[in-house]
């Protein structure tokens, strides 16, 4: 494939941070002459880029880090150019990307070409992309990967309203299962309802463990998708069925305290800690799960909220996410529009 390069913009930058903390301590810095392109690279000039709650952590301080470091493993944005054995997009492409090095809050970005997925769909809004790829793809493994779901198991999604939980429940509904959901303010729950959450409990004035254990006639929920941690983590196991899978992958309240042997026992419950980077590792199963994702969004079967800020405000992006004061997805958009 023909490789070219646009002229970079004097605007070109990227947020870093040399020592972590609150969101004051991210830093726009001008972006460092790029390396020359490899022939299995491709340029991308972000037109939206996600924002993670992993990202936070990694900022401040709860996650250790190599510093200086960038931010954000996602985006979505034009192909600049590409390297001379790339195939299958070309200049002008609208992609999206996830790869395991941070650094998307910035205005462009190189990554490998087998982490690059080309929308279907090239008049999708950018936002909508990148509010869905890495959650998405969250979303894809654990409706698809962890454990077969059939119509009518009773699951329990945490933090149902969130980026992840909203495109989860829309998952797991597409496949038929009746799903309770924690929010934690009445705010949020006709926001979980009108994505289909079946049952909405508000924590912690309600008992999530009581609601299931109701709906399913006292059997408890199939899996539970554990994404708060110590808060919630010993109820979680309480709302558990026998051989249920208690699916940790998020841990805001901090890590869940050490589970004994004997209390897995008890139900012969499966524990599992799930990455999205260990499920998309290979650029296979990052192609098919992108594959899935976007066609279901295509054919209207998962819907992507967002809440967008300006590249330059993303430490208020930050901070806000971690305040709960948003709902779904979290995208930033830089200034300069592709030309």
């Amino acid at each position: 494939m023909q490789s070219s390069r646009n002229e970079s913009s004097k605007s070109d930058g990227q947020y870093t941070f040399a020592k972590q903390g609150g969101p004051e301590v991210l830093e726009w810095v001008p972006l460092a002459e790029p390396h020359a392109l490899g022939k299995d690279e491709v340029q991308i000039r972000h037109e939206a880029i996600g924002v993670e709650f992993i990202d936070t952590m990694m900022r401040s301080g709860a996650m250790q880090m190599q510093l200086p470091s960038g931010l954000g493993f996602s985006g979505v944005g034009r192909v600049e150019s590409a390297g001379a054995e790339v195939s299958g997009v070309q200049t002008g492409d609208r992609v999206a990307y996830l790869c395991s090095t941070p650094g998307s809050y910035s205005s462009t970005r190189i990554v490998p070409a087998g982490r690059v997925y080309k929308l279907p769909d090239q008049g999708m809004s950018p936002q909508v992309a990148a509010g869905a790829i890495f959650r998405g793809l969250t979303a894809w493994y654990l409706a698809n990967r962890i454990t077969p779901l059939r119509k009518g198991d009773v699951v329990l999604v945490h933090a149902v309203a969130g980026g992840v939980g909203l495109l989860l429940l829309q998952w797991l509904k597409h496949l038929g299962a009746t799903v309770v959901g924690t929010v934690e303010s009445r705010n949020k729950v006709e926001v979980a309802k009108k994505y289909g959450c079946d049952h909405v409990v508000v924590t912690p004035d309600e008992s999530f463990s009581a609601m299931v254990k109701e709906v399913s006639a006292g059997a408890g929920a199939k899996v539970v998708y554990e994404s708060i941690g110590k808060a919630t983590f010993e109820e979680s196991i309480d709302a558990a069925a026998r051989f249920g899978y208690i699916v940790s992958y998020g841990w805001p309240s901090g890590d869940p305290d050490p589970v004994p042997l004997g209390t897995l026992r008890t139900k012969s419950l499966f524990l599992t800690r799930p990455t999205v980077s260990q499920y998309v590792a290979a650029d296979a199963d990052f192609h098919e799960g992108a594959k899935c994702l976007f066609n279901l969004i295509s054919a209207g079967k998962i819907l992507v909220k967002y809440t967008e800020f300006p590249l330059e405000d993303a430490a208020r992006a930050q901070q806000d996410l971690v305040d709960g004061k948003t709902t779904g997805s979290v995208v930033l958009v830089p200034k300069l529009d592709w030309s």
